[in-house]
């Protein structure tokens, strides 16, 4: 917004630094998992260039649609990533309040895993195994009833498996990969005790209510949305496991292991081709409405989906980022260069 200024009985127009500073600086919010792709974005965008750094932070799938979906003010993010896709409620409170196109662009895949200490033992995990270490009720024995879990130690879900201590480090309801975790492994591992998958039919709410629903008991431990500090935590305590994207395992194979999952270890080859049980999209969202006003933000969109960026030997392949086939690359850069706005709903 401009100012006036009487000055000598001439009126001058300026722009409050402030202000110009929004309107010139890309402002992008989001996923955790997303986070290392972006920040590598930004910093080549800035070099390439010559405009300023664009500012990034992570808050998490949620926070982060929470924050771009609060309006169309000149100070709400231009971009939100995300490890999951965008929902209907979401979208809805996005038009209410005056965001209302969203371009949405898939860059890539991602898996999430469950790892711990490079010097414990690798577990063999089912998606069962799972569900039965962290749901909050879990099924009686043979009987068709759920009670309080009672799981204490991993050789009690199964007895092939170490007799530690159930200890696991993981994102909290705002993220995007405790969504995706929750749907990936909670819920199909519920749905391996047959009667729980028949309820699913009959009451899917209850149903959903039982097979996402997390111990909240001292087992599972909310971490934030800093996946390195789970990272950090794992190397201090040998015994516990955490769950985060895959480039964080990958950035730091040394120190910590991925857990095999119902025989798949997660990987480039089982995420890619979608054998690893818990492989999953990831997404940046954009304002369209910002594209002519944000300098910059055009290019930002081109420096992302340029096949030197997310291509199969692009820069953040080497971060961790599972590239698209070309024709899906192909398809989301045509979306990005043309801003094609959201019509799912």
């Amino acid at each position: 917004m401009k100012k006036i200024l009487l000055l000598g009985g001439v009126l001058l127009f300026f722009t409050p630094a402030k202000c110009l500073e929004a309107r010139q600086v890309i402002n992008i919010v989001g996923s955790s998992t997303v986070y290392p792709f972006a920040k590598v974005v930004t910093e080549k965008f800035a070099k390439n260039t010559g405009l300023a750094l664009p500012k990034l932070k992570s808050t998490g799938s949620g926070g982060g649609f929470k924050l771009f979906c609060a309006g169309a003010k000149q100070k709400s993010p231009d971009i939100s990533n995300a490890s999951r896709s965008i929902n209907r409620a979401e979208y809805n409170q996005c038009v209410n309040n005056g965001v209302k196109k969203i371009v949405e662009v898939k860059i890539g895949y991602d898996g999430i895993v469950i790892a711990n200490s490079s010097q414990a033992p690798r577990f063999k995990l089912t998606i069962r195994d799972i569900f039965l270490a962290l749901a909050r009720d879990v099924p009686d024995g043979g009987q068709k009833k759920l009670i309080p879990n009672p799981y204490v130690f991993w050789n009690e879900v199964d007895p092939a498996l170490p007799p530690f201590k159930i200890q696991v480090y993981g994102p909290p309801p705002t993220s995007g990969t405790r969504d995706a975790f929750e749907r990936l492994a909670m819920e199909k591992g519920c749905r391996t005790f047959t009667w729980l998958k028949k309820l699913k039919k009959r009451h899917k709410e209850k149903f959903l209510d039982i097979c996402k629903s997390i111990r909240q008991d001292g087992v599972y431990i909310n971490s934030g949305e800093n996946d390195n500090l789970i990272v950090d935590k794992l190397e201090a305590n040998k015994n516990a496991f955490g769950i985060f994207g895959y480039s964080y395992l990958e950035q730091n194979q040394n120190d910590i292991q991925g857990a095999y999952i119902n025989s798949s270890l997660p990987d480039f080859q089982t995420i890619s081709s979608a054998s690893y049980p818990l492989s999953r999209p990831l997404y940046f969202y954009v304002n369209k409405g910002r594209a002519e006003s944000i300098p910059g933000l055009k290019r930002y969109l081109m420096e992302f989906t340029e096949d030197s960026a997310w291509g199969p030997k692009g820069y953040l392949i080497t971060k961790g980022l599972i590239p698209m086939s070309n024709k899906e690359r192909v398809k989301y850069r045509e979306i990005a260069k043309k801003l094609i706005i959201i019509k799912r709903w």
